[in-house]
């Protein structure tokens, strides 16, 4: 259990929240799409969440962020526990590849082809369409399409920001062990 989740400190604590309130902008106001599309750059953010933290907390740490970003500031639709449930598994699916892990190209492929296509491609597309009561396949085309073109995005920013060498150091200098 000791490698799903990690001791915090109270640096820790601090760098999680400022985490989670970098989640929640990104989130709310450098995302766009419709309803049924959404494009983001949280996954970023999440990546480390969960990276520098490890599955639970990172998925609890993506989870609070949901929470807080729709309760403070709202969202299409207002608030479902659904979408929830998914920030939690997207950083949980991180956390298991990428915490107290060297972070490689097959493992950041592997991560993001399951957050894509289990999360965000089956998932949250369910979630839409129980939200909206509408068909699964009146939404599903376009979002498996959206997804599709988010994978290459995908991987190359998390390979990018995955060997920042700032962002590294950071991480060593605030997680002092």
């Amino acid at each position: 259990m000791n490698n799903f989740v990690t001791r915090l400190t109270t640096r820790d604590v601090a760098l999680v929240g400022l985490l989670i309130a970098m989640d929640i902008v990104v989130a709310r106001f450098l995302s766009f799409g419709v309803w049924s599309v959404r494009i983001s750059l949280t996954f970023i953010i999440v990546f480390f969440m969960a990276a520098w933290f490890g599955p639970v907390v990172g998925g609890i740490a993506a989870a609070i962020a949901d929470i807080a970003g729709t309760l403070l500031i709202g969202g299409a639709g207002g608030y479902f526990v659904g979408f929830t449930l998914s920030a939690f598994i997207e950083a949980f699916i991180y956390g298991m590849f990428f915490y107290d892990r060297k972070i490689s190209f097959w493992r950041i492929l592997c991560a993001v082809l399951i957050n894509i296509v289990v999360v965000d491609t089956l998932l949250n597309t369910f979630w839409i369409m129980w939200l909206y009561r509408v068909s699964f396949w009146s939404v599903f085309p376009v979002r498996i399409l959206k997804e599709a073109l988010m994978i290459p995005i995908q991987i190359i920013l998390l390979s990018t920001v995955s060997r920042n060498t700032v962002l590294d150091t950071l991480k060593n200098h605030v997680r002092l062990r």
